[in-house]
């Protein structure tokens, strides 16, 4: 059997919070050659994050305090500007060709059906909060993947509350079209208007 693949960032690697990987579904003769949608169904739900590339495991730790407070403003935010019929929703399953990903905040078209996995297709903003050991891959593999899959906007919040909005500009292609910093304001828009404010999204 050819080595499974499992990607873990360094944050995942055994701390006094243990590490889930002595979970039983992690036990190295049940690993998939290849992971699929179907075998994160198998995985234990313990804050940890688990997102497929290219057949291989991502795992991510839980969020710090800081991340969720900018994730929950910005969530806010984002549902008090929504047109009727639009979902803003956080941490859920996104369907997209070779990936499964859980973005931060994800909205939602009108019509849309809720489920543990939605399709690229019916989602229009997808939100990725920085932590120390995703912000490679958020800046990388993820905008490569949401661009190929023809998501219109992808926003990337560092800690500080500045936003890097990147929208398509041309078929499974990205371009930044603002980096609002701290001390700024801008109106995005797509997916629909809305006024990023750095500063208020880390009170």
């Amino acid at each position: 059997m050819a080595a499974a693949r499992v990607v873990a960032s360094l944050d995942f690697m055994p701390k006094k919070r243990g590490c889930p990987v002595t979970h039983p579904a992690f036990a190295v003769d049940l690993w998939p050659d290849f992971w699929t949608e179907g075998d994160l169904a198998v995985l234990p739900d313990d804050g940890h994050r688990y997102e497929i590339i290219d057949g291989s495991l991502v795992v991510t730790p839980p969020p710090h305090g800081r991340h969720q407070n900018i994730a929950t403003n910005l969530m806010v935010l984002l549902h008090t500007a929504a047109p009727p019929g639009w979902r803003i929703l956080q941490a859920v399953g996104v369907r997209l060709p070779g990936a499964n990903f859980i973005p931060d905040l994800v909205a939602l078209r009108p019509g849309a059906v809720l489920d543990v996995w939605h399709e690229a297709s019916d989602v229009g903003l997808v939100v990725e909060v920085a932590s120390g050991s995703t912000q490679d891959f958020d800046r990388g593999s993820k905008a490569i993947k949401y661009a190929k899959a023809g998501i219109p906007a992808y926003w990337r919040v560092a800690l500080d509350g500045s936003v890097t909005v990147e929208a398509l500009v041309a078929p499974g292609q990205y371009g930044i079209v603002a980096e609002v910093k701290p001390g700024q304001a801008w109106e995005a828009a797509v997916p629909f208007p809305v006024v990023l404010d750095p500063d208020a999204l880390i009170v």
